[in-house]
């Protein structure tokens, strides 16, 4: 069963980015995230698998309450 992800979580991955950051912020979800680094604003698309499997924590979740995800579920 996939993780509950959600746009605006901030994730900590298990490896570093090469500017040094490890935090993410996740733009869109769904087959495929595309994900923005919270310390050099690079942005990446990743496979849902790939991404689950190198998520170390969540560190702040938006949750059911997100604007968006009462868009995506009308």
């Amino acid at each position: 069963m996939p993780m509950k992800l959600y746009v605006g979580d901030i994730i900590q991955t298990k490896k570093n980015h090469p500017c040094g950051g490890n935090q993410w912020e996740i733009m869109r979800v769904g087959m495929d995230f595309r994900i923005r680094c919270t310390t050099c604003d690079h942005q990446a698309w990743i496979p849902r698998v790939k991404l689950e499997k190198s998520i170390k924590k969540v560190i702040s979740s938006a949750g059911d309450n997100s604007p968006a995800n009462e868009i995506q579920e009308r």
